[in-house]
């Protein structure tokens, strides 16, 4: 959906609440007569209040216009739009005593109905502002409404912006594929941003796809010159370009700022946690354990009892896998396939669905019934909350990969083992066997780079209906 269409909307929709914020302001003050009672004498009629309703409108789309408040920022975070929002309906409502004071004398002058009116148009505006949030979520899921985009580069900056865009659905940017400098280190395969070509593709493929909202150029910044020529060729097909500043080949994430005496200061910032987030991180595992631990007790005796009716052999399968800073650990799972799965591996990678070092098979032979319930639903990941208590994983985090697997690694890819690893993690809510294998490391790197509290327990909620419905698994 152009942003255009979206502006109009929310100014359309701002001034409609914020003239219904001044109706239940003024109910607050002479109806309902909250904080403080009226004297008969000083009741004052709606239609008094004409006047100011009218001039707060017009001080509101100035103060709203000079602050850029109708101006979208993807990304921004709700608290920090309604920061915009409050700052310059209190400065209206500020303008709006001034005017009242000196140019509508006649007018009615309530200091408690200026509070309400503060109150409500912040309350109001607040809760539109979340639900166009939830509106166009739920239509970027569906692919709706999206932004067409397209990336050059995939260097550090590119895959950078490339997880971004994978890990935000929310941001409403659909790319249609990357181009890149030519390199084969720097083509990270086909998924859903698909490799289109080189830099050279790029005139072909802006006159195949003249609706592009945006380019956005992610290239090292020693290839200047590239980054002008890219920019006049966007120019010349009268597409946006966006250059994504490269800082060291870092994230933006990575990289401090800092002012010593008047002069700027670039340092990098390690990845990672600090003490005190890992301490927070491993309380949340245990308090959710301790509650969740009935309940999956009750379900991990079923699944043992069906797993031993259904086919011959151990209840539990177990491997090694590579953890944080590659220290090695015996993952547990529930058996869902066959004894002797292992030994089949080698005949069937002919038949493996996925790229890179992993192996996915949709019909995987080897599969018990059971086991393909268990797949399906992602049951069979259950016993690895005893590796969470022995602090070998976390709730969230990065699957934990086999040595050989990591052995394939390329050099960028190896970012993902340090932190511990997950059952779950931003791959399985963005697709889990539907990811090529670099858009699940660019997702686990994006985790890592951007993790919080608070992304951890989006991760855990989003899970469930992912794993009820098996989207993706297999």
């Amino acid at each position: 959906m152009r942003t255009k269409t979206i502006r109009n909307i929310t100014v359309i929709a701002d001034l409609i609440l914020i003239n219904g914020a001044f109706v239940f302001a003024y109910m607050a003050r002479y109806r309902w007569q909250w904080f403080l009672p009226v004297d008969e004498r000083f009741f004052e009629p709606y239609a008094r209040y004409y006047s100011q309703q009218i001039a707060l409108n017009v001080l509101l789309i100035l103060t709203f216009a000079q602050g850029r408040v109708w101006r979208r920022r993807r990304g921004e975070f709700w608290v920090d739009e309604v920061s915009r929002i409050g700052f310059a309906v209190a400065t209206a409502v500020a303008l709006l005593m001034a005017v009242t004071y000196f140019s509508l004398p006649e007018a009615p002058f309530s200091r408690l109905m200026l509070f309400w009116i503060l109150l409500f148009v912040i309350l109001f505006l607040g809760l539109g502002r979340l639900l166009r949030r939830w509106v166009l979520a739920a239509l970027y899921r569906r692919g709706t409404a999206v932004d067409r985009v397209l990336v050059l580069g995939s260097g550090e900056t590119g895959r950078g912006l490339i997880r971004t865009l994978l890990a935000r659905p929310d941001l409403g940017f659909k790319a249609i594929g990357y181009l890149h400098d030519g390199s084969q280190e720097n083509n990270i395969g086909l998924g859903r941003i698909p490799h289109l070509g080189t830099f050279d593709d790029l005139p072909a493929i802006l006159e195949k796809q003249p609706k592009l909202y945006t380019v956005f150029i992610a290239v090292p910044g020693e290839m200047h010159q590239q980054t002008v020529k890219l920019l006049r060729t966007c120019h010349q097909h009268g597409i946006t370009a966006q250059v994504v500043p490269d800082l060291l080949q870092l994230s933006l994430n990575r990289v401090e700022f800092n002012n010593m005496a008047g002069v700027p200061m670039l340092s990098v910032r390690d990845v990672g946690m600090t003490r005190g987030q890992k301490l927070a991180k491993r309380a949340l595992d245990m308090a959710l354990i301790i509650i969740a631990s009935i309940p999956a007790l009750l379900v991990t005796g079923l699944i043992a009892l069906a797993i031993k009716l259904d086919s011959p052999g151990p209840i539990l399968y177990s491997a090694e896998r590579v953890g944080r800073n590659k220290k090695l650990f015996k993952m547990y799972k529930f058996r869902s396939m066959v004894v002797d799965a292992d030994k089949q591996k080698k005949a069937l990678e002919a038949l493996n669905e996925a790229d890179g070092p992993i192996f996915k098979m949709k019909d995987d032979p080897r599969l018990t019934r059971v086991g393909r319930f268990l797949r399906r639903s992602s049951l069979d990941e259950l016993p690895q909350l005893w590796n969470v208590l022995l602090g070998q994983m976390s709730l969230v985090g990065p699957r934990p990969p086999l040595m050989d697997e990591v052995e394939q690694y390329k050099p960028w890819h190896r970012q993902r083992l340090s932190v511990i690893g997950g059952l779950t993690g931003l791959w399985q809510v963005s697709g889990r066997s539907d990811l090529t294998f670099d858009e699940l490391c660019l997702l686990d790197i994006y985790y890592i780079e951007h993790w919080s509290l608070m992304l951890d327990i989006r991760i855990l909620l989003q899970t469930i209906p992912h794993s009820l419905f098996g989207r993706g698994a297999y």
